[in-house]
């Protein structure tokens, strides 16, 4: 029977427990992209608090696919000094750690990528601030190579295994879900040809790092979306890439325009209201045979034991480790009390400002006892 602590491993890739920092904004990185020791010491923090793999915040693998101000980049090799000093410094501490590589699409807008959005099609939907060019044949193949070359970058950097951002409105969810994609080529109307893209984009990356280096993705198995991608076409997706080879999928579900079913639900403050993509996260490894994360409002002992026993092969957290990055640590010494993390959302809002995402009430309770 499955544990939290149990050691695992993912093509080749060993973990001492099966507890994930799952990517989110940090925040941390200069106007191109590159990490500073602020974020370095982010990730250095989350390894020593024992989280079994942590999963940086969403890297753009294009300029033009930038999504917010302080995001990292992994589109240049000009980054290899840092990077290779941010991979060292994790595995220093014994951890493991995934790139996440992104391309926002039509969920960014010109101030950050520096040109018009483009996105499948040239339409104007909720999630999208603007409205972004369709794109052409020649900006996928681009697009496509570029996911390529930031994977072969990650593991010439010292990065544990990669993942693909399927998920929460992004570029390859674009492809995916009808409400964004309603092209009329190759790329879009039935969900074999919407997959097409994600098909290229993993077959750019197997190739760039080979057969023994983990490939994992982010994929939404609903976008709780009226018009958007159905757990029927979730399925064919995770089924597809597990015929290609996949090494792992975090299930997730949910876009900004998806209201109180977003990626990032506030107010987890009971046992009920916790693990809400757990029933997407069951069908799709039914359905599969490579390991299941799921993420989604995982904030107690209990619940993520049960499910790592029962439903899935992971738990993936995020925000809980903003204010605890030591939480695994804390929960494998037998303090089972639950994650402090009340699920405000606070976290995110003031590090556009002040250069990075930290959890505000922690900040406050430590002012407060150094008074």
């Amino acid at each position: 029977m499955n544990s939290l602590f149990d050691q695992t491993m993912i093509n080749g890739m060993i973990l001492k427990n099966r507890l994930v920092r799952s990517a989110t904004w940090e925040g941390m990185c200069d106007a191109s992209g590159r990490p500073g020791p602020k974020l370095i010491s982010c990730y250095r923090t989350l390894a020593r608090g024992g989280v079994g793999l942590i999963i940086t915040g969403y890297a753009f693998i294009s300029p033009e696919g930038k999504q917010l101000p302080g995001k990292m980049g992994i589109h240049t090799d000009d980054f290899a000094d840092v990077m290779v000093d941010m991979t060292r410094a994790v595995h220093d501490e014994g951890g493991k750690i995934c790139v996440q590589l992104v391309h926002a699409g039509g969920q960014t807008d010109a101030g950050n990528a520096g040109r018009q959005p483009i996105a499948p099609s040239a339409i104007k939907i909720d999630q999208y601030p603007e409205v972004p060019a369709a794109m052409t044949g020649e900006d996928i193949s681009r697009i496509v190579t570029a996911f390529g070359d930031g994977a072969r970058r990650a593991k010439d950097w010292g990065f544990d295994a990669v993942q693909l951002h399927g998920a929460h409105g992004y570029l390859i969810n674009q492809f995916l879900s009808p409400l964004a994609n309603i092209r009329q080529d190759e790329y879009g109307g039935s969900i074999e040809k919407r997959y097409r893209f994600l098909h290229e984009v993993y077959q750019a990356v197997r190739t760039a790092v080979g057969p023994g280096f983990p490939v994992m993705i982010k994929l939404n198995g609903s976008d709780n979306l009226a018009g958007g991608l159905s757990i029927e076409d979730a399925l064919y997706a995770a089924k597809s890439l597990d015929k290609e080879g996949i090494d792992c999928i975090e299930v997730s579900g949910g876009t900004p325009a998806s209201g109180n079913r977003s990626p990032a639900r506030m107010k987890i403050n009971s046992p009920d209201k916790e693990a809400y993509n757990l029933s997407l996260a069951r069908q799709i490894s039914t359905a599969v045979n490579c390991p299941i994360m799921v993420v989604g409002g995982f904030r107690s002992f209990e619940i993520a034991g049960k499910t790592v026993r029962e439903s899935a092969d992971y738990v993936s957290m995020a925000r809980p480790l903003i204010r605890e990055p030591d939480l695994a640590k804390r929960w494998q010494k037998d303090d089972r009390s639950p994650a402090r993390c009340i699920s405000c959302n606070s976290c995110f809002k003031p590090g556009l400002k002040e250069g990075g995402i930290y959890c505000v009430v922690e900040k406050k309770e430590q002012e407060k006892k150094a008074v």
